[in-house]
């Protein structure tokens, strides 16, 4: 398949994990990626693997410039931006929101929604003047229901979920549709660490939690970032396409949705006439 060709991604947070998987597989479908990490000795060896269709940008997310200049890179070294992947982040505070300090609040929220603001606007400021885009942006099953993440993590995924539907809306005008991802437990280095254990151990946890039994990937991930950049979603903007084997959803069953269930509240209907 080659649904890329001819066209360039920012890709932030793109050396490792999601990022990594995203960047791999717009190169294998004909694109072109721009890098953008603070991971410099990754980021280097990733582009070096990928060839001329990859560029390595250092880039710190939080930081206006460094976002402006990875735009700036897609547009000169590959001749347009098509796609924006927002996708850099951390999991940050962690414990009880009476002990979160306000520093690591602003440090989380910077890394989490300011870097996709800010890739959101430069993104959209090159696209217009094509009238054509694409940007998707990381949020989280997090973003979708409490009790999935922690306290500032959560406020800012919910921030993505609204951002991308509030710039969707103005700039659908400009030929720019933005939507976002929200992964379930992923297999990723991030994941990894906050857990102490290796792949391995975290895809057996991932998988123990999982409605379908199976350990969500980096590439499964990637795959509906591709889906929504492409033309195949052309009719997509505003969306928020949550990939969690069903979790969000109550996929474990309801009691209410078993014979025994329907037979007591029918007996308590009854009774109760």
């Amino acid at each position: 398949m080659a649904r890329f060709s001819g066209s360039c991604t920012v890709v932030t947070g793109g050396a490792s994990g999601i990022g990594e998987a995203t960047a791999r597989a717009l190169v294998s479908e004909g694109g072109s990626v721009v890098i953008a990490d603070l991971q410099r000795e990754r980021g280097e060896a990733l582009a070096a693997e990928l060839g001329g269709a990859a560029l390595f940008t250092m880039t710190d997310v939080t930081r206006e410039p460094d976002i402006a200049a990875a735009v700036s890179a897609a547009v000169q070294e590959f001749g347009a931006l098509d796609g924006m992947v927002n996708n850099a982040g951390v999991v940050g505070a962690v414990g009880s929101i009476m002990d979160t300090s306000v520093e690591a609040f602003d440090t989380t929220m910077a890394i989490l929604t300011r870097g996709v603001f800010l890739g959101i606007k430069h993104a959209a400021r090159a696209m217009r003047t094509q009238g054509r885009g694409a940007i998707v942006s990381l949020a989280s099953t997090a973003g979708i229901q409490g009790g999935l993440g922690p306290h500032v993590y959560t406020m800012a995924k919910h921030g993505v979920v609204g951002m991308t539907k509030s710039a969707a809306a103005e700039l659908a005008a400009l030929g720019i549709r933005v939507n976002a991802v929200a992964p379930g437990g992923t297999v990723t280095p991030m994941i990894n660490d906050l857990g102490g254990s290796d792949a391995g151990d975290t895809a057996a946890r991932i998988a123990a939690g999982s409605p379908l039994g199976i350990p969500c990937m980096p590439a499964d991930i990637a795959a509906g970032i591709l889906y929504l950049l492409s033309d195949d979603a052309r009719q997509i903007t505003g969306h928020t396409l949550v990939i969690d084997a069903g979790v969000t959803t109550g996929a474990q069953l309801s009691p209410f949705h078993t014979g025994e269930a329907l037979t007591l509240l029918h007996a308590g209907q009854r009774g109760a006439g």
